[in-house]
């Protein structure tokens, strides 16, 4: 990018204040969730900080390194941008951040592990990004998953209600399923947004709303320069993802 071109200039501003509207907007959103003004989410010394999701969150972390902070462990995406910008900023608390997103999974699939993979770790601030695969599946690989966008539903707000009851005080951060496919098989996701979002403000939970982040992206460079595929994020979409998920969070 030549910092004298003025469509790069006009990039970088849009980048600014995107990420400054995105972040007002979803804080705002918050706000009325919780009842009070968003502010920045208080960390104690020894917290621990937990992704879970699916590829997107994921994205080619070493399933044999287990270890709080480990490099291979975190993945190359949005959650070991944001956790080693975390890590950075509080080197004095001792936190630990974990990646426990599996590609493909989809919210019976959290269910089924979310034991081992979450209650067990003890999460302080608990990170979850689903919902992609739970449409995508429906009509792939041979149309055998069969659940619907009220399965779906249901099985998150239990999994949230899970959570809360197994897991005291622990704050849960509910992250939108996005995509830039337009294909008829896609639009459906609007119902799975829409629920995430419900149970966000029902359950008075902060919501990262991805969807409108990446449908801003798009007007400063083409789709796949975010997410190379219409789904997974390249290094930048994962660098915006990151970004606005501390925005949100107020970490």
């Amino acid at each position: 990018m030549n910092p004298s071109d003025p469509s790069s200039t006009s990039r970088r501003h849009w980048l600014q204040g995107a990420l400054t509207l995105g972040a007002l907007g979803a804080a705002g959103l918050s706000s009325h969730a919780n009842e009070a003004p968003a502010g920045k989410l208080q960390l104690k010394k020894g917290d621990v900080i937990l992704f879970q999701g699916d590829s997107i969150t994921d994205d080619g972390r070493d399933k044999g390194a287990m270890d709080a902070n480990h490099g291979k462990a975190l993945g190359r995406g949005y959650a070991a941008m944001a956790s080693g910008q975390i890590l950075f900023a509080h080197p004095d608390l001792e936190l630990k951040c974990y990646n426990r997103g599996i590609s493909g999974h989809k919210i019976p699939d959290l269910a089924a592990r979310w034991d081992k993979d979450t209650v067990a770790l003890k999460p302080a601030v608990l990170s979850i990004l689903i919902g992609v695969n739970d449409l995508w599946h429906t009509f792939a690989f041979g149309n055998k998953y069969k659940a619907t966008v009220e399965d779906y539903e249901r099985g998150y707000r239990e999994l949230i209600q899970r959570s809360q009851k197994e897991i005291p005080g622990v704050a849960i951060i509910i992250c939108e399923p996005f995509t830039t496919r337009t294909s008829d098989d896609f639009k459906p996701l609007a119902g799975y947004r829409e629920v995430s979002r419900k149970l966000a403000e029902e359950m008075k939970l902060p919501f990262v709303p991805f969807q409108s982040l990446f449908d801003e992206a798009v007007k400063a460079a083409p789709a796949e320069f975010w997410l190379w595929d219409g789904i997974h994020p390249s290094p930048a979409g994962h660098a915006l993802m990151a970004r606005q998920w501390r925005e949100v969070v107020g970490i």
